[in-house]
């Protein structure tokens, strides 16, 4: 596990993913501090690990990559820890259309590819 607090390579993510799930990197964003923690087998993991390095949890968001996959699809939002009621999300995924677009500027700096 690590936070992603300047940048990583396509290429670390592609080696991550087949570490790991072969085609996926579990990974969770904080969109107020900008930052993005990947590589664990759990989003919950990543949450804790953030958690612990003074994020917010209102501020953190569960996503998956796809490094393979160029375009869109290469992020995918779906995780339990998006699951919060009272902050409108009623689903694994991200119901905001804001929130999803600032996540995806977030995984574009954070991951040259």
């Amino acid at each position: 596990m690590e936070i992603i607090t300047q940048s990583a390579t396509l290429n670390e993510i592609k080696t991550m993913a087949q570490a790991t799930f072969g085609n996926l990197v579990k990974a969770v964003v904080d969109v107020e501090r900008e930052l993005i923690a990947v590589d664990a087998e759990l989003h919950s993991d990543l949450e804790a690990l953030l958690l612990e390095d003074g994020s917010k949890q209102k501020s953190l968001w569960g996503i998956n990559l796809y490094p393979e996959i160029q375009g869109d699809d290469f992020v995918e939002f779906d995780s339990m820890i998006n699951m919060r009621p009272s902050q409108g999300n009623r689903s694994r995924g991200i119901e905001n259309e804001e929130m999803r677009k600032k996540i995806i500027e977030i995984v574009a700096k954070r991951i040259k590819r």
